[in-house]
This record gives C-alpha cells, structure tokens and sequence, in this order.
C-alpha cells in the first residue's frame, strides 16, 4: 500500500508550519483525503491556501501567544519555517514547541546542512558533530536540539531533516537556468566547493516518509546522489541545455565582490552520505540527478 494511502487510513490531519513551496508540494503529494492545516500570517494569503486545500490558521511564530490553539488541532506537525533572522537561537521554535505542547504523535522539522560548517569536502554522515560558522547556521543547530528534547521530554517523536540546496525548474528562486542565464558566476576550479541538491518534489516525500516513519529524535539527510563541486554541478546543467558555461572566479575575487551572506555558501565543502534516507526512510529519489530533472523537464 502507498505511504500516503497508509497514512490516510490512520493519521488523517497535519499541520504545516511555513507551508510555502515545499509544504504545497508535501500537500499534493498527500492527496485530498488529508486534511492539512498551515499556520499563516499573512492574511492575504489565505485564499490562495484554500485553493489548494488547506485551512489557514491565523499565528505568527514571532508572536507566541498567537499559538495557543495550535495545541489539540494535528497529530503530525511538519515544521518548514526557517528562524528568525538575528541572533543564535531560535525563538520560533520554543514558541512553537511550547504551543503544542505533548499533543502530537510526530513532528518533523526541516533544518539545513550549513550546521557542519566546512568539511573540506569530506564525507559526512548524520553523526558527525555540527560545527556552524555563522549565526544562520548556530539557530538552526538550536532549533534541532530544541526540537529533539522538546520529543524526548514529551514522548513526541521528533526527526530532524538536514536538507541542502533546494531546486526545482518551476520553484521560485530555486530553477538553476535562471542562475545560468544571469551569468552568476562560480569558484575556479582550484578553490572550489563540493556542493549537495535536493529537489523539491524528493523533499517533498521525505518529510512524508519522515512523517510515519522517522526514528524518535533522529537526522537524516536529504539529498539527491550526484557528488560535484559547485562549479561542475552549473557546467553540467549548462551543457545539457546548451547555454554558456557560468563565469569563474577565484577566492580572492569571490572575497572582493560579494557579501559575507553570498560568501558563506562558498567557503563550505562537503559530501553527504544518505544511507538513513534510503534505508530507514525507504525514500526512492525521482531525481537522482539534476540532469535527470532536466530530462523530465
């Protein structure tokens, strides 16, 4: 049977926290028989929710007590919004776990890679220590240990997923064409950085796998299976669409042209291994590849 079929015939009711593309998409993929919920602050949207079958929930994670109804309404929590943007802990997601409270059977929370910091492009399992060299980063490390003893203190079953580069050819700011056709360039060959892909579509699904079948207080990566540095990953995609190769820069040119924001992402190498998305999640990546994305179209 399906994994959402299953989920359908047990668990019928999640909330969305943050349900922006990524959460669309978990939402489609459910099907119509799921009632989904998304806490929303911004009520012009709204309607645009509705539309695609889910109940806004008027709350804001910057404003706690906002919340309180959000205690008895799910029995499955996805958490997709990011922290918020200054300090290095994360506000919203003691809000939010304070809110709920012990209610929910499982939650999933969706964090970043960026808590490694640089690996020098080594391997990286789940179990290797975080090491995050930018306040962005040291919020989602406190988000994700909030989160797990939030679950052990509750008996709630917490997974935390550590997701790369998210890309899709119809996500806004996420199509890779769109960086090729504005000639953004990328590291020269001598100072570049292995880099990891997901595509929204597998994201998607794994928060569906992690759902009903992740681990208490397990992480997981979620990532697609090609190991390519940055600058080969855009030289791949260019030439399968056979637009012009990005421009190359070297450290020193990258230090004087961007901000420390854009820099960051470039000063970060690593690989991950999936090994528990495979065989604990059983997620079968549609897009192994971003070429294999490319040729669906």
């Amino acid at each position: 049977m399906p994994l959402a079929s299953r989920l359908r015939a047990r668990h019928a009711r999640l909330l969305i926290v943050g349900c922006g593309d990524v959460g669309l998409r978990v939402r489609r993929h459910l099907g119509a028989h799921w009632r989904v919920l998304a806490l929303n602050r911004e009520p012009a949207r709204a309607a645009a929710l509705r539309a695609q079958g889910i109940t806004p929930l008027a709350g804001d994670l910057d404003a706690p007590a906002t919340l309180a109804r959000l205690a008895a309404l799910a029995q499955r929590v996805l958490h997709l919004a990011p922290p918020q943007g200054q300090g290095e802990r994360d506000t919203r997601t003691r809000a939010l776990t304070r809110a709920l409270r012990g209610h929910p059977l499982r939650a999933v929370y969706v964090s970043t890679t960026g808590v490694y910091g640089d690996a020098g492009g080594a391997w990286v399992a789940e179990t290797r220590a975080t090491a995050p060299a930018t306040d962005r980063a040291r919020r989602r490390v406190d988000a994700e240990q909030g989160w797990r003893r939030w679950g052990r203190m509750q008996g709630v079953v917490a997974s935390v997923l550590r997701v790369p580069g998210i890309y899709a050819l119809d996500r806004p700011g996420g199509d890779p064409r769109e960086r090729l056709r504005r000639g953004a360039p990328v590291l020269a060959p001598a100072d570049d950085v292995y880099t990891n892909h997901i595509h929204a579509d597998d994201l998607a699904r794994a928060c569906i796998a992690a759902l009903w079948r992740g681990a208490p207080q397990r992480i997981y990566h979620v990532a697609d299976t090609s190991q390519r540095t940055m600058g080969a990953h855009f030289e791949a995609v260019a030439a399968a669409l056979g637009l012009p190769p990005p421009p190359r820069l070297t450290l020193a040119q990258a230090r004087a042209q961007l901000t420390s924001t854009q820099l960051s992402f470039w000063l970060e190498s690593r690989r991950l291994t999936t090994t528990r998305l495979t065989r604990e999640l059983r997620v079968v990546l549609r897009y192994p590849d971003v070429l294999t994305a490319l040729a669906a179209g």
